[in-house]
């Protein structure tokens, strides 16, 4: 229940986070609502399942304790051992599954998200222009769009980009957009347009700008394709699996320090189930309470203080000075040790 309740709360912030602008703006299928939720599913879950496993430790230990259950069990001969003896077998079984998850379904949920985003914006061209605002979704093009009046754009700037320097600047009073799927281009038609050209040899030249050329109509073609290589080119680390980390890494990439942090990250939160069950047991038994606002409200502490250190030590994957590899590490080796130390005072009581 812990888990379910967890994970609602995670994909329905990550849907109108990713989603609120097109669901207002544009009709969106609601099937395609209920893919994207089934793509954020998998990774809120790589945070859920330990979280939710803490809660209801939490909550189990201390009611048996309230209840003296506890103490009904170490009457009848069973040593304090063989009554968690079940909980960390599945906090074994939960690492397992949060491990095939972190490393395998969640990075290919995250670049089935990101595809199914494209495919929402290219089934509706005017996804990619919103009222003053730059679009910077093209690699080869910047567009400003001055406002939208139903499909018509208005006070129209397009900035031609070539070898990363500006070449054209085109005004236009007003744009329509169309596809062509055929060559699987976005078409932008403007109308009643000037523009102003810089000398290709030269384009930090002004004395060679050429200003005045005005046109009835004209057509920018911006390839699809391209754009969405270029996402897909930059995708985030989140998306590779586990085979394309170890590879990446073998290649001695700029990125290979970021690479090794987020497959170390993926191992140590997979871990967290172990390090919260030997640290859940023992807070549950001694805050030995009935009430259900007590286990959550300590769930709420130690998840928070455990995901705030992977935060902050995720911070310094760039910096090989804070040596981000060990401080990834550092949540679990923290918990652990103090899940230890408290298990051993139960013990000798």
């Amino acid at each position: 229940m812990g888990v379910s309740l967890l994970s609602l709360v995670l994909v329905l912030g990550n849907v109108f986070k990713q989603l609120l602008d097109l669901l207002i703006n544009h009709d969106v299928p609601l099937q395609t609502v209920f893919a994207f939720i089934a793509f954020v599913l998998p990774f809120s879950m790589t945070f859920t399942i330990p979280w939710g496993f803490l809660t209801a430790l939490l909550l189990v230990f201390g009611r048996l304790s309230a209840d003296n259950e506890l103490l009904a069990m170490r009457s009848m001969g069973m040593s304090f051992t063989r009554i968690c003896f079940p909980v960390l077998i599945s906090s074994l079984f939960l690492t397992a599954i949060c491990l095939w998850i972190n490393l395998e379904v969640a990075p290919r949920a995250e670049q089935a998200m990101m595809e199914s985003l494209y495919k929402i914006a290219t089934s509706n061209p005017l996804s990619f222009f919103q009222s003053d605002e730059v679009s910077e979704d093209f690699p080869d093009r910047r567009v400003y769009v001055g406002a939208r009046e139903g499909e018509t754009l208005k006070n129209l700037l397009v900035f031609e980009l070539e070898g990363g320097h500006l070449s054209k600047v085109v005004f236009a009073k007003e744009g329509h957009l169309s596809i062509d799927q055929d060559h699987s281009h976005l078409l932008l038609k403007v109308e009643d347009a000037h523009f102003e050209e810089r000398d290709p040899q030269e384009p930090n030249n002004f004395l060679k700008i050429r200003q005045g050329i005005s046109i009835q109509s004209g057509i920018f073609p911006m390839p699809l394709k391209r754009l969405f290589e270029t996402k897909m080119r930059w995708r985030h680390l989140n998306s590779y699996r586990l085979t394309e980390l170890i590879s990446e890494i073998g290649k001695k990439t700029p990125q290979q320090l970021q690479l090794l942090v987020e497959l170390n990250k993926r191992f140590s939160i997979s871990f967290a189930t172990l390090a919260f069950a030997l640290i859940a047991i023992p807070l549950g038994i001694t805050a030995h309470r009935k009430e259900t606002s007590v286990g959550f409200a300590l769930s709420l502490v130690v998840a928070f203080g455990y995901f705030f250190f992977i935060i902050i030590a995720d911070t310094f994957r760039s910096n090989p000075h804070a040596f981000p590899v060990v401080l990834i590490w550092l949540p679990n080796i923290i918990f652990t040790t103090l899940g230890i130390i408290l298990f051993r005072r139960l013990l000798r009581q």
